[in-house]
């Protein structure tokens, strides 16, 4: 007779349904094992050891934290395997599951596509593009060895000087939940009867999707960053969570938790919000994840009373905590609060069952480590053109002409000679923004990719002299009769989270001289390249012949010269309100006293030559 010890256990099986080996699982699991499980770690103290020993649940890389400078996918997949080993070598073999901030395409790595930020994919309205941007997404994420997105950011955006504003769809809670369709293409499209709530992904060519930051975050007071929301719950229900109801019926498996507070109370210890109306209302069945050393911020100064903060933020339903570094201290005042009782065992239970099932839906016991044969999709060809396709349907026109029936645009693509200048005309870095490479972004080639300079290059005619200078020089505006048009790009340099926090909203870098110094001489077409809405001065909007709003559109800067030289018509519509001064913020669409410089849905034509 075979010993029961010798029987293949459930959670083996892959042909078992989900929940019973996730039940089997979890019984033969030990409080550490459980403890470990709820454990995310930085990628830079994931030794095999505190893997191995500490049974680490997931590790993740912060923004800009690679394995070394321009390290390709192979070199990404190659260390996440050797953690991925690490782990399968454990007691039980659990799989680690391996998050990163792909929220533009795989952003982190050297060569991959970047993908338009989320407001200018709020300005297509293609709720199609968007899905496919996520298929593509995951593969070069897939390839990477990565297994789970931090993405879609679903705030609705209540205020530009908030430093998340590009990473919202927009301001109308409708507009972004059409856009959480990026769920389905990241995870695949879960069947007709696919349970409300309940985690679907659909193969190996996908990835885990996280709907973040629940609850409120766009609507801070001010838009200050992890600041607070003043709103009833029947507001938070008819701004901030529709989105979260597309994502749920999508099969989102995860949900990270938002710095911000609600009415004064901190979401990372919001019982109400996390447990009650998340889990119990809406149904998720997923895991939520806090944000990064989220329940450090729950104490003033941060980090201090720490085990409190984890006693707190677990009982309100926190079910993975990103550490990311004190990993041995959260693990032993875990294992305290259990033991003493202040953290119940069913809430551990309740929180390393989300994880598990996320794990087994994801197919990370049948496919633990990376797939060799998706490198081929990173930055390909395909996924360039459907960057492309995404900047030209984002792009906003919001001037053309200073007369209604004298259009500026299309531009002439075989004009004698062009002046083509300002800050941002040949700049990567500044075309795609934060969370590009680093956390904040940077200036300059960061990776391989096309500048707004390099597409005009192409597109113009074999005889058109192209006169690129960054800043215009005085030799070069004393020649301006010489020139046919100029296109200037100005916009904002790259920031992320509360560092591009602004209560002024100026184009930077003296941009609005520099394009009504050359707008005085020369027919001008302003191409503003900016996270959000900032203030035009009316100087700027009268001397000016065409404005063009281009977001931040990424690696694939051709999409912008297919649109301006006519090849493609302008489709974008603004996915926010445009103010006139910072003094008439925040503004509401919905209110009697709106009185925006352009309103929400703004966006005119260009006929195509």
């Amino acid at each position: 007779m075979v010993g029961k010890e010798e029987e293949p256990c459930v959670y083996q099986n892959p042909d078992a349904p989900v929940e019973a080996r996730v039940k089997d699982l979890l019984s033969r699991m030990t409080l550490p094992e459980k403890i470990g499980q709820m454990t995310q770690i930085e990628r830079r103290v994931a030794s095999p050891a505190a893997i191995r020993d500490f049974f680490i649940g997931s590790v993740l890389n912060a923004g800009g934290s690679a394995p070394f400078e321009d390290a390709k996918s192979s070199d990404w997949a190659d260390m996440i395997d050797g953690f991925q080993q690490s782990a399968l070598a454990s007691r039980l073999g659990i799989p680690l599951i391996y998050g990163t901030d792909a929220v533009h395409g795989n952003n982190n790595v050297y060569g991959a596509t970047v993908f338009p930020h989320n407001i200018a994919l709020g300005a297509t309205r293609d709720a199609d593009l968007v899905r496919r941007i996520g298929a593509a997404t995951a593969l070069e994420v897939r390839a990477s060895g990565v297994h789970w997105a931090f993405a879609p950011c679903v705030a609705v955006l209540g205020d530009p000087r908030w430093g998340r504003s590009y990473e919202c769809y927009g301001e109308d809670p409708g507009l972004v939940s059409e856009m959480t369709s990026l769920v389905s293409g990241l995870q695949g499209e879960p069947p007709l009867e696919h349970p409300n709530g309940y985690p679907f992904v659909a193969g190996s060519n996908n990835v885990v999707a996280c709907a973040k930051h629940f609850v409120g975050d766009g609507g801070t007071d001010k838009g200050v960053n992890e600041g607070n929301t003043i709103a009833s719950y029947e507001d938070l229900e008819k701004i901030h969570i529709p989105p979260y109801l597309k994502c749920l019926a999508q099969g989102v498996s995860t949900v990270m938790a938002s710095y911000s507070s609600w009415n004064g109370s901190n979401l990372h210890s919001n019982y109400f919000l996390l447990t009650e109306v998340l889990k119990e209302k809406l149904g998720f069945k997923g895991f939520i994840v806090s944000d990064w050393e989220g329940l450090d911020r729950l104490s003033e100064p941060w980090g201090s009373n720490y085990r409190n903060c984890v006693k707190t933020a677990v009982n309100a339903g926190i079910d993975m905590v990103m550490v990311p570094f004190k990993y041995e201290q959260f693990i032993q005042d875990m294992t305290d609060l259990v033991e003493s009782g202040e953290i119940p065992v069913a809430r551990i239970n309740d929180a390393v069952e989300r994880i598990l099932r996320v794990k087994f839906v994801a197919g990370l016991f049948e496919h633990p480590l990376s797939d060799r044969s998706l490198l081929g999709t990173v930055g390909c060809k395909e996924h360039r053109e459907l960057g492309r396709e995404a900047v030209r349907k984002s792009l906003v026109l919001l001037k053309n002409g200073k007369d209604d029936d004298k259009p500026f645009l299309p531009l002439d693509r075989n004009a004698k000679r062009i002046l083509v200048t300002g800050t941002h005309a040949d700049d990567l870095g500044y075309q795609c923004g934060g969370w590009t490479k680093t956390w904040f972004g940077l200036s300059g080639r960061i990776t391989i990719g096309t500048t707004l300079l390099d597409a005009i290059k192409v597109a113009v005619g074999d005889k058109t002299e192209v006169i690129y200078e960054k800043t215009p020089s005085t030799e070069t505006l004393a020649s301006s009769e010489e020139f046919s048009y100029a296109i200037v790009a100005v916009g904002e340099s790259p920031y992320a989270e509360t560092v591009g926090d602004s209560s002024e909203l100026i184009i930077p870098f003296d941009g609005s001289n520099i394009l009504t110094t050359v707008a005085e001489i020369i027919p001008t077409l302003v191409i503003l390249i900016s996270g959000r809405p900032v203030v035009l001065e009316p100087t700027v909007l009268e001397k000016t012949e065409a404005l063009v709003a281009a977001w931040l559109p990424g690696t694939e800067g051709q999409g912008m010269t297919d649109v301006i030289f006519g090849d493609c018509d302008f489709q974008g519509k603004l996915p926010v309100s445009w103010f006139k001064t910072v003094e008439h913020l925040p503004l509401n669409a919905r209110a009697n006293s709106y009185d925006p410089l352009f309103p929400l849905g703004f966006g005119l034509n260009s006929k195509p030559v």
